[in-house]
């Protein structure tokens, strides 16, 4: 059973097939984030997963409020610790899925959101990162997803992630990922990399 922000989101991000039951559990995450923060403001495991889970919320309902409630939130984080790694992944997240999703000129124009800005802060959370699998692993499906030519900088992360400590769920789960691409990597096939990174993202398999 899920009990903390940073559980909840996990299963709904990568455990759940419907969007109804994906947005219960992130509703569920972020009340109970508030109320950690509601005993100790400022806690930064509880503000981070709040953040995520209003980026989350704002991905599947398309809430432009959400969205620039949760870069607020990730760039906080980042100007407060500029070496918290997941601070760093979080914003590149917040960018690059953006673009992703809306397509740049929309992404831009509608949040603001940057490719470069995006490609910089996933180059410093993998640099940051570099003791643990989630970093180079999620890395390897946002930049392939990105560029599906970017065999060679995917492959390198893929690898990198392979061979990095898997010290939290996260960080097994991202090892996992990362070989699951690895051999079309390898082989040279950018697109079918890009392809499987997609269901093997967050919310990669969601219906409804």
């Amino acid at each position: 059973m899920a009990d903390t922000p940073r559980e909840i989101l996990t299963v709904a991000a990568f455990q759940t097939a419907d969007k109804a039951t994906a947005l219960t559990l992130i509703n569920r995450a972020i009340a109970t984030a508030d109320a950690i923060l509601a005993k100790a403001p400022g806690d930064r495991e509880a503000t981070l997963q709040k953040g995520i889970g209003i980026g989350y919320r704002a991905k599947l309902t398309k809430s432009r409020t959400d969205a620039q409630t949760s870069l607020k939130i990730f760039e906080a984080l980042a100007a407060k610790d500029p070496r918290d790694a997941e601070a760093q992944m979080v914003v590149a997240g917040w960018h690059l899925d953006a673009i992703d999703q809306l397509g740049g000129f929309i992404a831009r124009t509608v949040l603001g959101a940057r490719r470069a800005m995006g490609d910089a802060a996933l180059d410093r959370a993998v640099a940051l990162g570099r003791n643990r699998a989630f970093f180079p692993g999620l890395a390897a499906m946002m930049t392939i997803r990105q560029d599906s030519d970017d065999v060679d900088g995917a492959r390198k992360l893929a690898e990198a992630a392979i061979a990095a400590p898997a010290v939290t769920p996260l960080d097994q789960l991202m090892k996992r990922n990362a070989a699951a691409i690895l051999p079309s990597l390898r082989a040279n096939k950018g697109k079918a990399a890009a392809d499987l990174s997609r269901t093997l993202l967050p919310f990669g398999r969601l219906k409804g």
